[in-house]
């Protein structure tokens, strides 16, 4: 059971999550004078996923970068599984799904080809390509299509395999389903709550939509200028946000009243 909402260092926390396999500890990203990341400390449990609200410009995109090494640290840490993040290419433990499936996908590369370049050495790439588009729920066919064939939906799924064929211990999934119309959101959603069942996966969800969130997340943490303004299990957080600016959120977010069950 969780305990009471308390409020320590500005942000509003309605319980303290266990220790995660993905955390931020006083985190600042800076670019010059300009202060992108304030301070931040969140922690993604193994297992769960941890959905990251909050308008553009926030600084939720800039806080997934900082894991992913693509963003400058002023100060502060980023650990993975208690250990910490000292260069890029300790990062390939992460993985990051973009926005837009189209730009993220080679155009000149086959579905095959795309997912194999991410798999470790001496696997069957064929049949393991085989394995991941199953677990996408993408036909074998699917292999030997070009990106431009494929729908956004599509597309997408094919993004998500690619991002597991390095076996990850931490996805990150950017606005995943921002650029997709709400018949295909609702099944790319599904889609991320079989694989946490499936594969126990851990995942950090950034989303400017909270009823997305609502959906897939286990917790959600609220950014604003750079610095995070609340925290909390989803179901609690949305039923008593307390900051004024999860309430804006949520009273603003799109297809609150959407059934994502509905693909």
């Amino acid at each position: 059971m969780s305990g009471p909402a308390a409020v320590t260092d500005g942000i509003v926390r309605q319980d303290d999550p266990e220790a995660g396999g993905l955390a931020f500890t006083d985190v600042i990203v800076r670019y010059g004078h300009f202060t992108a990341v304030a301070g931040v400390s969140l922690s993604v449990p193994r297992g769960q996923v941890v959905g990251l609200a909050g308008e553009s410009g926030s600084g939720k995109t800039t806080l997934a970068k900082a894991a992913l090494g693509l963003a400058p640290v002023a100060s502060g840490s980023v650990t993975l599984g208690g250990r910490p993040i000292r260069r890029r290419g300790e990062a390939g433990r992460l993985q990051l799904v973009f926005q837009d499936p189209y730009a993220s996908l080679d155009p000149r590369m086959r579905v095959l080809e795309t997912i194999a370049e991410a798999l470790p050495r001496g696997v069957d790439r064929v049949a393991e390509t085989t394995r991941l588009l199953d677990l996408v729920r993408l036909p074998e066919a699917t292999a030997s299509a070009f990106p431009s064939l494929l729908s956004g939906g599509e597309r997408q799924r094919v993004a998500i395999a690619r991002a597991l064929a390095s076996r990850p211990q931490v996805l990150i999934a950017d606005e995943i389903t921002s650029a997709l119309d709400v018949s295909t959101q609702g099944a790319i959603l599904n889609l991320v709550r079989d694989l946490k069942t499936r594969l126990g996966l851990t995942m950090l969800f950034i989303s400017h939509n909270l009823a997305v969130l609502r959906y897939v997340a286990d917790r959600i943490a609220v950014m604003r200028s750079g610095r995070l303004v609340e925290e909390g299990p989803t179901h609690e957080l949305l039923a008593g946000p307390r900051h004024p600016y999860t309430q804006e959120l949520l009273a603003a977010a799109p297809g609150k009243h959407i059934d994502w069950n509905g693909e």
